[in-house]
């Protein structure tokens, strides 16, 4: 259950911070450039978040429970698979979320913003 909750939590902190784009805004119709991030935020959610935490929580869970294992009991073996687990899933997220700021990135530019960051 612990395992849960801290892969719960760390979903949320995940989804809560945002990676700010910074553009050169001069000469930009800030009207048109809040459409246009909207578009490309759009896109941005067809990123499957929800299966990178899931694959990074399995596969350090199945890290975890084999280091576990080799250096102690059954017990070791568990815990080692839960930290491994919440690991896997945080580094799921942080990969999820950095490619959703590429997404939004790529956008911009292929719409002809000059993304300074």
């Amino acid at each position: 259950m612990k395992t849960g909750f801290s892969i719960l939590l760390l979903l949320m902190m995940t989804a809560c911070s945002s990676n700010k784009v910074i553009i050169d805004k001069n000469g930009v119709d800030m009207v048109q450039y809040q459409r246009d991030m909207e578009a490309c935020q759009a896109y941005a959610r067809e990123v499957e978040s929800g299966e990178k935490v899931a694959g990074g929580a399995i596969g350090g869970a199945l890290l975890g429970a084999a280091i576990g294992a080799l250096v102690g009991d059954s017990k070791t073996a568990a815990k080692a698979a839960g930290v491994g687990g919440v690991t896997g899933a945080t580094r799921g997220a942080g990969s999820a979320a950095n490619e959703k700021n590429r997404v939004v990135k790529n956008c911009l530019r292929g719409r002809g913003y000059k993304v300074l960051n």
